[in-house]
């Protein structure tokens, strides 16, 4: 899912970080299967916890949109996306075995990513806040768009492909495309700027996410 406008152009910029994720044996492992359940229940468990605050972060970052139509729609986004991948992993997690997922605590990256996005979101522009959430719709969107292409043979990773390359996913995230390209117009040079550095973050953080359930990581004191 390609965009022109501020979009390409931010994108241009994460290319790299994208390829790396591309590559990484966590993704890989979905594809081919030989990722070890454990290790994706490590992570659906951190991305449950991470769900719950992005939602929050599309709440206040809805709260600033400058149009009655961005308000609705980060509204609707905060009720829908995240009620639909909690409700995925839930069912996963029950198809792995676990049933009680605040055993584990948030891990270190996890609290990372999710503190900045909720620091972007309510101390800087409704453009900050926007391009800081954009890498997470943006990156599953492409994941699920590339893996779908490769499938997996385990049918509990390829339901986690087909949501995020499913249509529904794919129409939320060209909605949201469609205000950064509209958002992009309107911002200063210094605005811009410091919102592209934003997003870059927040890739990275993509990456470190992934890497982190690779790695199953705990807090190591």
């Amino acid at each position: 899912m390609r965009r022109g406008g501020w979009t390409a152009r931010l994108w241009a910029e994460v290319a790299g970080i994208y390829g790396a994720i591309l590559q990484h044996p966590f993704l890989t492992g979905l594809a081919d299967g030989s990722l070890d359940p454990d290790t994706f229940a490590h992570y659906l468990i951190q991305d449950a916890y991470y769900l719950q605050d992005f939602g929050r972060a599309l709440t206040v970052v809805g709260s600033k949109a400058p149009s009655p139509a961005g308000v609705g729609m980060f509204a609707r986004h905060a009720a829908g996306i995240v009620d639909v991948e909690l409700a995925l992993h839930a069912s996963l997690l029950t198809q792995l075995g676990i049933q009680h997922t605040d055993a584990m605590p948030v891990a270190p990256t996890t609290r990372a990513y999710t503190s900045y996005l909720l620091a972007t979101a309510y101390s800087g522009t409704f453009a900050d806040g926007f391009a800081a959430v954009l890498p997470c719709y943006w990156i599953y969107a492409e994941v699920g768009a590339e893996l779908v292409e490769r499938g997996s043979p385990d049918p509990r990773y390829q339901s986690w492909i087909d949501t995020y390359a499913g249509d529904e996913y794919q129409a939320i995230v060209a909605e949201v495309l469609a205000l950064g390209d509209d958002v992009g117009q309107t911002l200063s040079a210094a605005d811009e700027a410091r919102a592209r550095a934003h997003f870059a973050t927040t890739a990275r953080y993509e990456w470190m996410f992934w890497d982190a359930a690779w790695r199953r990581e705990a807090w190591p004191i």
